[in-house]
């Protein structure tokens, strides 16, 4: 299968800059697949959707602020660097921006987000052929420790910010409500939808709420540069599946009750582990490069809640996979969806509206 055909025109207006003013108040465009029917409702009533025995799988995964900024010492050139990959305490792989000039050695000064000295350095190691830096950080016992007060919210690139932003709001809303587990340098979007009202009156309907971990890393958000589908290879992410959640989600399937995934992470967490395992769900942690597109089988998911993607993005190609399992015209359902989002004006991309995938 061809990248291309994966490839939709959406209006630059349509991309959300902003979430919606309530969590909860994002339009929800329901796709049935055997019928390709869709509806159009608002996030607030999934719960009408959603059945007692139902399993509803969110991933718990914290964003960290993840984007630091940084001098070049000597030249003073700015530098954003986008923590991508722990290799080590204290040494990431990284996106640099301006990068292409910045050889091994360099030496960088880090600024916190106003520009005051942050006391922390570091210096590029080496990169590699896929345009990524390696740093040695120095000044902090651990980076990590340090980015709530030299770090900012790592938005990505589609959402326009004044530098230094003035982020307050993006460090709530770019956050979902239950995220628990820190590791993220992107949202796992689907989730920001949900409240803690509206996960309360799931409950109350019978319906299991669970959590898995996948730290969203450039396996989600990097773009693919091959031609064809099958030549793109995913970067690795650290997951986890608890025991609880894997003995939950396992009687569901016994019993033959739905299994719901909220994001494309959640699937791969779910998908991943039961393809390791002849479709049984074992608990444990590890990293996945688990790529799903079309025509792709879904061993454990039934249901699919997610946001609006990229063109010819992986998350795209998974969604179009869910779409008709086992076949390929999923593109075709997901792409008459998406035209229809966008000729009723849907809010795309990461603080933009969801979709129901039954």
């Amino acid at each position: 299968m061809r990248v291309a055909d994966f490839h939709y025109e959406l209006p630059p207006d349509l991309v959300a800059q902003t979430p919606a003013p309530e969590r909860d108040a994002s339009r929800l465009l329901i796709v049935r697949r055997k019928t390709a029917a869709l509806e159009h409702r608002h996030f607030r009533d999934l719960p009408a959707y959603l059945r007692e025995g139902d399993v509803l799988v969110l991933n718990d995964s914290r964003v960290i602020r993840a984007r630091l900024r940084g001098v070049k010492s000597g030249s003073g050139g700015q530098l954003e660097i986008l923590l991508a990959e722990e290799e080590a305490p204290n040494v990431w792989w990284v996106m640099l921006r301006p990068g292409k000039r910045v050889r091994a050695g360099t030496p960088i000064e880090l600024v916190g987000p106003q520009g005051q000295p942050a006391g922390v350095s570091a210096v590029v190691l080496r990169k590699n052929p896929d345009g990524l830096c390696r740093l040695s950080f120095a000044g902090a016992e651990n980076i990590l420790s340090r980015l709530d007060t030299i770090g900012e919210v790592p938005l990505p690139p589609y959402i326009v910010r004044d530098a230094p932003p003035i982020d307050t709001d993006d460090g709530t809303r770019y956050q979902t409500v239950f995220a628990a587990t820190p590791g993220s340098i992107a949202a796992p979007t689907a989730g920001l939808h949900f409240t803690d009202g509206l996960l309360a009156e799931i409950r109350q309907r019978g319906v299991q709420v669970v959590c898995v971990t996948l730290h969203v890393g450039l396996g989600t958000f990097a773009p693919v540069k091959a031609d064809r589908v099958e030549d793109h290879r995913m970067h690795e992410e650290r997951y986890e599946l608890s025991p609880a959640t894997a003995r939950i989600v396992a009687a569901a399937k016994a019993d033959g009750r739905r299994v719901i995934a909220v994001g494309t992470t959640a699937t791969r967490v779910l998908e991943h582990v039961a393809a390791l395992n002849a479709g049984r769900m074992v608990p444990g942690q590890g990293k996945t490069r688990l790529f799903i597109h079309p025509p792709a089988t879904f061993r454990v998911v039934d249901a699919l809640v997610t946001n609006f993607h990229l063109p010819e993005s992986t998350l795209l190609m998974l969604v179009s996979a869910f779409a008709a399992p086992g076949e390929t015209r999923g593109r075709e359902l997901i792409r008459d969806a998406y035209a229809e989002a966008v000729r009723l004006r849907y809010r795309f991309f990461s603080y933009g509206d969801a979709m129901l995938i039954l």
